[in-house]
């Protein structure tokens, strides 16, 4: 593993409070590979043997049931994965693939486990970062819950413009085929969601959406942080 990975690593939450005899014991028995698009790097229902960390590239978690497929969430570097279920040593709950050519660090469950018997900061760290993602499936929830299909979407584009920099042109991050996922949508209610927002002054050129109109947009969204702040 390069020395900067390392830092890069060395600082992510989960692991800076670590002491370094256990950060270097941890990371002494992980594997950094890179995969090219679209590998299934696990199956629903498989035994969590790794806690997996996204070095580069990013990784779709998604699953399925009955012949149907979502998107469940899209992990950039340097986010981990699969954390619930190593520490509950239980079965993944989704699959995972590469949505992009990606450097993946995998380090086994069981030291992951060990380590979290023994510092007593990983632990914490551990704690701290499942109830994040707790409160961000909560979010998510009452987002699907209690807004419709064009508010979801009018939300996610304030979002996006706010992530890059409050630009009057943002850049979708994924194919719509995803957004729509991600979003609790069909393929076709997003671009009949998009056609709605006309009048609230969003075009689409591709992958490219125009914000003429951030007041109209805000004022159908209403973001407010107990949705939209995934800080929080």
């Amino acid at each position: 593993m390069r020395p900067d990975d390392l830092t890069s690593l060395r600082g992510l939450p989960l692991f800076a409070g670590m002491s370094e005899p256990h950060f270097d014991a941890l990371f002494r028995a992980a594997y950094l590979q890179s995969f090219p698009t679209r590998v299934e790097l696990f199956s629903e229902g498989d035994r969590a043997d790794f806690l997996f960390v996204v070095v580069g590239g990013c990784v779709e978690l998604y699953a399925s049931w009955n012949g149907r497929e979502t998107t469940m969430a899209i992990v950039a570097p340097y986010g981990t994965f699969i954390l619930a279920a190593v520490v509950k040593d239980a079965v993944y709950l989704m699959a995972a693939r590469t949505a992009d050519k990606s450097r993946i660090l995998m380090i086994p469950s069981e030291d992951v486990r060990r380590a979290f018997e023994q510092d007593d900061a990983f632990a914490r760290a551990i704690v701290v970062e499942l109830a994040s993602c707790y409160r961000g499936v909560i979010k998510h929830q009452k987002e699907l819950k209690l807004r419709s299909g064009v508010e979801r979407l009018a939300a996610y584009l304030l979002r996006c413009r706010s992530e890059q920099g409050n630009a009057p042109c943002v850049s979708l991050p994924h194919d719509k085929r995803t957004l729509a996922a991600l979003l609790g949508m069909t393929p076709e209610n997003l671009s009949r969601a998009f056609a709605t927002l006309r009048p609230y002054g969003v075009s689409v050129d591709g992958s490219s959406v125009t914000l003429s109109d951030l007041g109209g947009l805000m004022g159908l969204a209403k973001p407010t942080p107990l949705l939209d702040d995934a800080s929080s």
